[in-house]
């Protein structure tokens, strides 16, 4: 029988020659799950890898978990899927797996045309609404940081990870606790799910939008294209991302079942990276411990409201990622290596629903539109439509704006400088201004050679579509599943991929009696 440990060595330590000597009756051992304990560092405290091991003796087998799948069929009408993101590309390599074919429908671009067309937003301000940061193949996750956290508790999750490693991921995607792949290695492998799916018989429609959901009776029957085309379906996958506006306004119209979300929006806060790695590693930012990560939280006792970082993105970059014509929305971005010389992190505001925005179903999202105007509108005035709004944050702390040069950013489509209540609500620039001095008290040098770049809006979808517990579809709408972080059901990468592949699961049990 094979045996499974937990075993914590200083950073210096060999892993093999440490479980031989310890445990010198087995032969054989693999990581389960490693992670970096570097807390403390930057005190002199030196950092420790926490493992979680399996131990197999001579003739032992490590424990296979290897799921089998038996060749259902076809459904009679292929599910459609709205969206190639991580929870439509999941939902339809799932289903595929059980041998049942679907149709995605995606109205943006394949990764590496995306890329062109980002490219030309970025350099010269040529945006294409349609094929962009968030929209196309692999959706908002193709151009983040990779990062594969999740806190929900599937057993689902390992599939998801192991699948990543079957189309490229790193082995030790598998194991890691914090595991990233970065926006390179994920473009690669998202192009490798899609040819797979297709080789097993799905379509994938790029450039293609659904323009509207059709019901009879309030149950789905398909789905009406941009190009006149009509599918039909009588199941419906809704995983079009946290930023398709003009879907919720479609699904409003049509009366299905949703209620506004609270969200967060603030900045994205940028230091260079080597300062950041010595604020939290001291003397050993000489070893190679990889870019330093921070989490930081802080609720004002009066207010009640959390201010608190998200998706950082060590060694990394801020990208412009709107969606529409006459807004600018920014976002975190590294690639596997993290090695850009800046490191950065979004700082966000709790925005309650019912408080802080209030009136009709869409009332989140036309507060978060109202941000973004505010920052096209001024870089148009200041710039040239493309350049994101910043400031140091000495200046911010202080109510100066000044002039000077910009400093040097990892923002590809440039940076102009502004005062930020110009851009963002009073409340959330007042929370921010408060947390900054909790900040530093957690991590002392936070403060110092920062910038920060706005706005940071789009933390997640400002809509729940509302849903059965149990068979994940609508609760307004037969055979229509919301999926993912568009539907408010999911927050990232993995969970997102973890909810498609649910969904696949409970349209298999309808159809095929899939226990």
């Amino acid at each position: 029988m094979s045996k499974r440990i937990q075993i914590t060595l200083d950073f210096e330590e060999d892993l093999e020659r440490e479980v031989t000597k310890r445990f010198p009756e087995y032969n054989d051992f693999r990581i389960l799950s490693q992670s970096l304990d570097a807390r403390g560092a930057n005190r002199g405290k030196r950092p420790r890898y926490q493992y979680n091991l399996e131990l197999v003796k001579a003739g032992e087998k490590f424990s296979i978990i290897k799921e089998e799948f038996k060749n259902l069929g076809s459904l009679d009408k292929k599910p459609i899927i709205v969206g190639a993101g991580p929870g439509g590309l999941f939902c339809a390599l799932r289903l595929a797996d059980y041998g049942v074919p679907s149709i995605i429908v995606e109205r943006g671009q394949r990764a590496h045309e995306r890329m062109k067309d980002i490219a030309k937003a970025w350099r010269y301000g040529q945006f294409n609404p349609e094929s962009n940061v968030c929209y196309g193949e692999g959706g908002a996750g193709l151009f983040s940081d990779g990062k594969l956290i999740t806190r929900i508790k599937s057993p689902y999750v390992s599939y998801v990870m192991n699948r990543l490693v079957d189309f490229g991921a790193p082995e030790d995607t598998a194991y890691l606790s914090n595991p990233h792949l970065g926006s390179n290695k994920i473009r690669v492998l998202i192009g490798k799910v899609s040819e797979y799916l297709q080789e097993r018989g799905c379509e994938i429609l790029y450039n293609t939008k659904v323009e509207e959901l059709d019901f009879v009776d309030k149950k789905i029957v398909g789905v009406s294209l941009s190009n006149g085309e009509k599918l039909q379906s009588n199941n419906v996958i809704l995983a079009t991302g946290h930023s398709a506006g003009d879907m919720y306004e479609h699904l409003e119209e049509l009366k299905v079942a949703m209620k506004p979300k609270s969200f967060a929006v603030g900045v994205r806060i940028e230091h260079p990276r080597k300062h950041m790695d010595y604020i939290q590693y001291g003397e050993y930012t000489k070893y190679e411990l990889g870019a330093a990560r921070y989490r930081l939280s802080w609720e004002n006792p009066e207010s009640k409201k959390g201010t608190y970082s998200f998706c950082m993105c060590p060694g990394g970059y801020v990208l412009s990622s709107g969606t529409e014509n006459n807004g600018l929305v920014v976002n975190g971005m590294s690639n596997y290596a993290r090695n850009s010389p800046w490191s950065n992190s979004a700082l966000v505001v709790s925005v309650e629903a019912g408080k802080d925005f209030d009136g009709d179903l869409l009332a989140g999202m036309k507060f978060q539109r109202k941000i973004e105007k505010a920052a096209y509108d001024l870089s148009g005035l200041k710039a040239n439509k493309k350049e994101v709004p910043f400031i140091e944050l000495d200046r911010f702390l202080e109510g100066k704006v000044g002039e000077g040069q910009s400093p040097k950013t990892s923002c590809p489509s440039g940076i102009y400088r502004q005062d930020l209540d110009e851009v963002l609500p009073s409340f959330i620039t007042a929370h921010l201004k408060k947390a900054f001095g909790e900040f530093e008290r957690s991590l002392k040098g936070f403060s110092e050679k920062a910038i920060l770049i706005a706005p940071e809006t789009r933390t997640s979808a400002p809509v729940t579509i509302q849903r059965d517990r149990e068979t994940l579809e609508s609760t307004s709408h037969a055979g229509l599943y919301p999926c993912g972080e568009g539907a408010g059901h999911a927050g990232g990468i993995t969970s997102a991929a973890v909810d498609g592949v649910k969904i696949a699961m409970s349209i298999l049990k309808k159809e095929k009696n899939l226990d």
